[in-house]
């Protein structure tokens, strides 16, 4: 079984690479050369912008529990997060931003956890969302089951949100777990983790800006999607970005490759194939994008790593 789960990532690779082959080798590259600069160059200025939605969504969960992160600090956390997400599946990679949070938190590692999972609950919440909505829309134009499976996906994080939003509640619930079957010599370390969680945790209030900001970083992730199909000669609607790009995002979740590579790219060329896109336009478009918003943030990433161990040392 674990021998299983190590090939696993390799999948989503394997189905790229099976799609790339597929298509003609020289048609993509052809795409690639020939995109056009000023369309890409706004699609590059929305990566940037993207720098600051990606940081500020966590960043306003840090300060509401009270752990005050500098910006700029913040800034460079997320390019480290962005390096580890890059090459780890569903981007698992990037709760190394906990370890960063420690030092604002008087080294309690339970407000850096509690700061990770509540950005990636909120992430996860306004896909769904998101998807829920193209589902409803698109309802006459493919017959998958992306409506159910979303609703199903939003109801189970409310119930976690009731759950676990509340210390006594979860306390409850995880206390036969702790005293049966957790070690004795790391009970006292979870101990301390569980109730630094729960540690100026921000009010149910704040919860809606959350989502907001969420959302809004979603959308601005598709609109560097958008500018890059104009790149290639993709000439259809924003609006049916806003559509397909939430769903494909949601296939990539499954994390069964890296960085969704493979399995973005299939549910993009079956979703944008249905108003006609050529599957070689819509792979080119996904490797200028793994490039431009992949690649390159992961590499300002490694070099902040870099850069802070050279520091250290």
């Amino acid at each position: 079984m674990i021998k299983i789960k190590k090939y696993i990532p390799v999948i989503g690779i394997a189905i790229f690479v099976y799609i790339l082959l597929k298509l003609n080798i020289s048609s993509v590259a052809k795409e690639i050369i020939n995109a056009r600069f000023d369309f890409l160059a706004l699609s590059f200025l929305f990566i940037i912008l993207s720098f600051f939605t990606s940081t500020s969504k966590w960043l306003v969960i840090a300060r509401q529990q009270k752990m005050k992160v500098p910006f700029f600090y913040a800034f460079k956390i997320n390019f480290v997060g962005m390096f580890y997400g890059f090459i780890t599946p569903s981007k698992i990679g990037s709760i190394l931003r906990v370890e960063y949070l420690k030092k604002f938190s008087d080294g309690k590692i339970g407000k850096g956890v509690s700061n990770y999972f509540l950005e990636k609950f909120l992430d996860l919440g306004s896909l769904f969302f998101l998807v829920l909505a193209s589902s409803l829309i698109l309802k006459n134009q493919f017959s998958g089951n992306y409506f159910q499976y979303a609703l199903g996906g939003i109801i189970v994080l409310l119930l976690l949100f009731f759950i676990f939003r509340d210390e006594k509640r979860s306390k409850s619930i995880l206390k036969l777990f702790y005293y049966k079957f957790v070690p004795e010599k790391i009970k006292r370390m979870l101990k301390d983790g569980f109730y630094s969680f729960y540690e100026d945790m921000p009010e149910k209030k704040y919860f809606i800006l959350f989502f907001v900001m969420s959302t809004i970083h979603w959308i601005v992730l598709y609109s560097i999607t958008f500018f890059m199909g104009l790149s290639v000669g993709i000439n259809i609607s924003y609006f049916y970005f806003l559509l397909f790009m939430p769903i494909a995002t949601f296939i990539a979740q499954i994390p069964i490759t890296i960085n969704g590579l493979g399995t973005k790219e299939a549910a993009m060329i079956s979703l944008f194939g249905l108003l006609g896109v050529s599957a070689t336009k819509i792979f080119s478009m996904s490797v200028i994008g793994i490039f431009l918003n992949g690649i390159f943030p992961a590499l300002i990433g490694l070099i902040v790593i870099f850069t802070s161990k050279q520091n250290r040392a």
